[in-house]
């Protein structure tokens, strides 16, 4: 078993022990507005903004918080194992797919951008001339093609497939260095999470832009993986290639389908129509159970940290929805009933 640093395992199960996951996510319910949302995460600090400057100011204060409390784990190792020093970069990619986003939208200043420290490579300080931003990055090559023209209007949903398969393949190679035990719960959990993005992707482009199935085939992460078993490869495109044959309207055409009770169920008196985002919800909710599992199954191990990065992340992405429903006037019980948070 590769082991970390008991040090680094202890100090995740304190910052966890304290995170708004868990038992703790009780502590969210009941909140009216971003005021009282901002002094239960951070007490000791006097926000002095109001509007919709509390909800930007204090989605960036969160996400800085999770970089930083995630930072301090990862940054205990000297060397980080790949599997690791890859899941941070998760912010750099999704910052890169901010700027493109902002580029495209003809926004002329750039988003926020999440400090990684060591594990930067884009120079985002160049933004937005793409060519400066990218030299001598893994991102180089989308300059030769899908980016020589980027322009306000673009579509980037495409780049923004090829940006995410680049960082799933990149931590399905990382998975080869891990001894068996760590390997199997990271490979369990990585799996199913390109999967079920694959799906709520496709299930996204056929209900809200109306794509056919070879259209949406193209926008999918095609990620292959070979079986620790059989050593066959198979698709983690598969389960979302199924379902473009199943109808949107018909909730028998789905049954036996992997990920079928992640579906929206059936109402009396109520058509039925596959939702994304009631589906979205539940397979978020179903990653965060498994992390959580995980988290402690290996102590001291790379999948212990591997989890504990998981379970920070989603307490981000709860933290900023119930922001932006108390923005909304939405109070933090109605977020959790449209996250399906119990």
């Amino acid at each position: 078993m590769l082991e970390t640093s008991p040090y680094a395992y202890a100090k995740a199960c304190g910052i966890i022990g304290k995170s708004f996951i868990g038992k703790k996510i009780s502590s969210l319910a009941g909140l009216r507005s971003l005021s009282e949302l901002d002094r239960l995460i951070f007490p000791n600090q006097n926000g002095e903004l109001s509007g919709r400057e509390i909800l930007a100011d204090l989605e960036d204060r969160i996400v800085k918080k999770t970089v930083r409390q995630i930072m301090t784990i990862v940054n205990s190792f000297a060397d980080p194992p790949e599997l690791i020093a890859r899941m941070i970069k998760t912010y750099e990619y999704s910052d890169l797919k901010a700027c493109l986003q902002h580029i495209a939208g003809g926004k002329k200043e750039p988003p926020k951008i999440s400090d990684i420290g060591r594990f930067g490579t884009v120079h985002f300080e160049a933004f937005p001339d793409l060519n400066a931003m990218l030299k001598n990055t893994e991102f180089k090559f989308l300059l030769s093609h899908d980016l020589k023209s980027i322009k306000a209007g673009m579509d980037i949903a495409p780049v923004e497939t090829k940006i995410d398969t680049l960082y799933y393949n990149s931590l399905i190679k990382s998975l080869t260095q891990l001894p068996v035990g760590d390997r199997q719960v990271a490979q369990k959990i990585l799996t199913d999470e390109i999967s079920l993005r694959n799906c709520t992707w496709a299930l996204r482009l056929r209900t809200y832009y109306h794509k056919t199935a070879a259209e949406t085939v193209n926008n999918l992460m095609n990620i292959k993986l070979r079986d620790q078993t059989d050593g066959e490869k198979s698709s983690l495109a598969a389960e979302a290639v199924e379902s473009l044959g199943f109808p949107l309207d018909s909730r028998p055409a789905w049954n036996g389908w992997k990920w079928e009770n992640l579906l929206n169920p059936e109402e009396a008196s109520v058509h039925w129509a596959a939702d994304p985002r009631l589906f979205q919800n539940a397979a978020s909710g179903y990653l965060y159970k498994l992390a959580m599992r995980c988290f402690h199954r290996v102590p001291s191990s790379v999948s212990s940290i591997f989890c504990f990065i998981k379970l920070k992340q989603f307490e981000e992405d709860l933290l900023t929805s119930i922001a932006e429903g108390l923005a909304l006037g939405i109070e933090s019980a109605g977020v959790f009933k449209l996250l399906e948070v119990a």
